[in-house]
């Protein structure tokens, strides 16, 4: 079993920035890959960022590439989300996931459903 716990969520103003952090613990060897997902009130989950264990790959959704910057410290089990310049429609509970398989196929990043384990969300809060 693989826990997560996100932390560095709040409230920012239009233009700021925030780093999010996930800490893994448990089985964390079988971790093949770890994401970060958000969701709006009314909305579906969607993926924001993910990347590899080995070897780092990152992948992006397009509308936070060049604004957002997810990162991992192996020897520390955990995985950040840079977040600048954030706008309004960025506010949303952010979830880290962790992955067990290690995909050649990159859009399976992108998928609720590539995901083993979740964590408990934080929330961003972005005002104009």
């Amino acid at each position: 079993q693989v826990q997560l716990v996100e932390s560095g969520g709040g409230l920012v103003q239009a233009g700021g920035s925030l780093r999010l952090s996930c800490a893994a613990s448990g089985r964390t060897f079988s971790i093949a890959a770890m994401g970060w997902f958000r969701q709006a009130p009314g909305q579906e989950r969607e993926f924001v960022a993910a990347i590899k264990r080995l070897g780092g790959s990152t992948y992006y959704t397009d509308s936070v590439k060049g604004r957002f910057t997810i990162s991992r410290d192996n020897a520390k089990n955990t995985v950040y989300l840079q977040m600048n310049s954030l706008k309004p429609e960025d506010t949303a509970v952010y979830y880290c996931a962790a992955s067990g398989t290690d995909s050649s196929n990159t859009y399976n990043y992108q998928l609720t459903r590539s995901y083993d384990t979740w964590g408990q969300g934080t929330q961003v809060t972005v005002s104009s």
